[in-house]
């Protein structure tokens, strides 16, 4: 069966779609970009504070469904300067400690709001 996640720790969906999806055991993560979910706007700082907000919205998304990111299997990464890709792997290292997904990184042109950096992610629960 399918489930819908929401939680008011990450930000709403500002479209017609779910913060998460769940089924047969796994969870779909939606993109999270770096909104801070208490104003819904974009978080103040550098590049780096950005990909914090963002992996930050993605860990209380993954608390809602009932995972964390030592069961991601699957993470996608979108940026718009893959210049940044040094700063955005050692913070992401951080989060994700020993747990070592399969991921893809991808430089895009564009991003929804005006960021830098979108990533959503598999796991399983």
């Amino acid at each position: 069966m399918k489930n819908t996640i929401h939680t008011d720790s990450a930000p709403q969906a500002i479209g017609p779609y779910s913060q998460a999806v769940t089924i047969n055991g796994m969870v779909y993560t939606s993109g999270q970009i770096a909104l801070d979910p208490q104003t819904g706007k974009m978080s103040e700082g550098d590049f780096g504070a950005r990909v914090h907000q963002v992996m930050h919205n993605l860990s209380e998304v993954l608390k809602a469904a009932g995972t964390d990111f030592t069961k991601v299997v699957k993470t996608t990464i979108y940026v718009t300067d893959l210049g940044k890709f040094a700063t955005l792997n050692a913070i992401y290292g951080d989060y994700m400690g020993a747990s070592k997904p399969a991921r893809a990184t991808v430089q895009v042109a564009a991003l929804p709001m005006g960021t830098d950096v979108e990533i959503d992610m598999v796991a399983h629960l």
